[in-house]
């Protein structure tokens, strides 16, 4: 194996069994109820914490720690290893940003070794696709610099949709605008969501009806596929805030299309915070991102 370590952050949503099979270091996001602050050695299942949220409770995330990635990335280095790290988007957190700078840091006390930040411009699986193709990648043998250039030349291949209950939490988060959230709150209006090639999340219009905004996700995947440069062997994502039932029956659809390779996972408190219960979200490689 090559002489480098994959990092990534708990925004990423990567399975747990993937993490531990492949050693991988994650850097926590935290987010908290009141003066409970959660992420690191204290956390929540994801059912509870949704639970939390329909009861009334309201969280709020924060960026990950400096002195946490310091501590991560030091141990890793003296080792004698370099380090790649898959960031969430930084135009959602500073999170990437506290990382780069810590790098920075690190790399004038170690200036033998290497640090690289890839900016997923994605958030939750659409920066966990990234985290598992640089493994795979990596698992073929590729130089740390090889790895990078291939997420880069793939980032605005990776497509995001998603579609919330409603758009509270998103704009008391400041991530749409009010006037977004006024229409999205229309009795059984459901918004559906991307992210854009430059990190940041955009309304895509509104159907009527939870069950017709699942199936466009799908539709929406399927116009946007690109077969010939990414076919269907890739890894197609979906993700959810305890809904499961929901992100089965989407899973359902995508393997309908000739997709195997299809992961299921909850989306993260820290950014469940902002997506709320009954998120759902469909990831897959395909034209480039608006």
């Amino acid at each position: 194996m090559t002489d480098y370590v994959i990092t990534t952050d708990s925004n990423s949503d990567v399975l747990p069994g993937f993490i531990k099979e492949n050693n991988l270091t994650i850097i926590p996001q935290y987010y908290a109820f009141g003066d409970t602050v959660y992420g690191d050695e204290l956390n929540m299942e994801p059912h509870e914490f949704y639970e939390t949220m329909r009861k009334g409770e309201l969280p709020k995330s924060m960026a990950n720690n400096p002195e946490v990635i310091r501590e991560k990335f030091e141990k890793i280095l003296k080792t004698g290893k370099n380090i790649l790290h898959i960031a969430f988007s930084s135009a959602l957190s500073g999170s990437c940003n506290n990382v780069i700078m810590t790098a920075n840091e690190l790399l004038e006390e170690y200036p033998e070794r290497k640090i690289m930040v890839f900016d997923s411009l994605n958030a939750s699986l659409g920066e966990g696709v990234s985290v598992y193709r640089a493994v795979e990648l990596w698992k073929e043998g590729k130089t740390m610099e090889e790895v990078y250039d291939v997420l880069m030349e793939e980032r605005e291949h990776v497509n995001v949709s998603f579609t919330v209950n409603d758009l509270y939490h998103l704009q008391r988060g400041g991530r749409v605008s009010k006037t977004t959230a006024v229409v999205g709150s229309l009795v059984n209006i459901k918004p559906i969501l991307t992210v854009t090639s430059t990190g940041e999340l955009k309304s895509d219009g509104t159907v009527r009806g939870r069950k017709k905004s699942l199936k466009t996700l799908v539709s929406r995947m399927e116009a946007s596929l690109d077969l010939e440069h990414y076919g269907k062997e890739r890894i197609v994502a979906v993700l959810h805030g305890d809904c499961l039932d929901e992100a089965e029956s989407v899973a359902e659809m995508v393997k309908e299309l000739g997709f195997t390779n299809v992961l299921i996972n909850d989306v993260s408190p820290s950014i469940g915070t902002h997506a709320g219960p009954g998120v759902v979200g469909l990831i897959s490689y395909g034209k480039k991102r608006q």
